[in-house]
């Protein structure tokens, strides 16, 4: 607050209350000292601002016996901050998602979500809750909600959504293998949760460990290997593929020259 000599008196008050009246301090707050009390300036200073401190200071003068007031609107800004965020979701391939991110910052921040995918663009929300029906497994991995209000760096935060699906076997190709070279059938599939594997030949399961034959399982493929093909091993296979959600099989032929 600027004076001149003509002032007498001074006081800084908030709202009704009295911070200062010349050198004496008037309201017990130790974050509200007196910076100067000259013939040009009075001027005192909050220290460690809270929200609470918002609203009008007023600069009170006596000169000649005609007070003069001057006021003063300090406005408090808050960095955004994520105060709630949905935890992490596993849902089935076509249900419903609803995620929710709550902000707070002064002023309000601008809330928004976005997908964390190669293929997404730009931002599929603006607004605290994002809501995704009949979700697809394209749709699933992370979503990222931001909160930003100019005051700092926007804030972020992360929700995985798994979708899960039943399995499809993308690749099962026939094998040609002469007889006493070694072969292989391989079965891909993609599922969530991961599937699990079982091979047949005709209508009887093969098992881990019989002899001449090795079965691999991947999370994503199953590997049949013969080490040494014999005119017993041609034939058709199956390869059946399960998880929770369901089953699919593919039949494959080894056959020889």
């Amino acid at each position: 607050c600027s004076v001149d000599n003509r002032v007498t008196r001074v006081a800084w008050l908030n709202r009704s209350s009295i911070l200062y009246a010349g050198n004496d301090k008037w309201c017990l707050d130790p974050r509200v000292v007196l910076l100067a009390n000259t013939k040009t300036q009075y001027s005192i200073q909050i220290q460690d601002v809270d929200v609470y401190d918002e609203g009008p200071y007023t600069c009170s003068v006596q000169t000649d016996n005609h007070p003069k007031t001057s006021r003063v609107h300090l406005i408090v800004q808050v960095s955004p901050k994520i105060t709630e965020i949905s935890s992490d979701i596993s849902i089935n391939e076509g249900g419903n998602v609803s995620l929710t991110c709550i902000a707070t910052g002064r002023p309000d921040p601008t809330i928004t979500w976005r997908h964390i995918s190669p293929k997404a663009v730009g931002f599929i929300s603006e607004d605290e809750y994002l809501e995704i029906t009949g979700i697809t497994r394209e749709q699933s991995g992370e979503y990222e909600c931001s909160a930003s209000n100019d005051v700092s760096a926007p804030v972020v935060q992360r929700v995985k959504v798994t979708v899960n699906y039943p399995p499809y076997i993308s690749d099962a190709k026939s094998t040609g293998v002469p007889v006493g070279q070694k072969g292989i059938l391989l079965c891909e599939a993609s599922a969530v949760p991961s599937a699990d594997f079982q091979w047949y030949k005709d209508d009887k399961r093969l098992a881990e460990g019989q002899k001449g034959l090795k079965v691999e399982n991947k999370a994503f493929f199953s590997r049949l290997t013969f080490f040494n093909v014999s005119e017993q091993d041609y034939g058709n296979y199956t390869c059946v593929a399960s998880n929770r959600l369901g089953n699919t099989n593919a039949s494959m032929i080894l056959y020889g020259e």
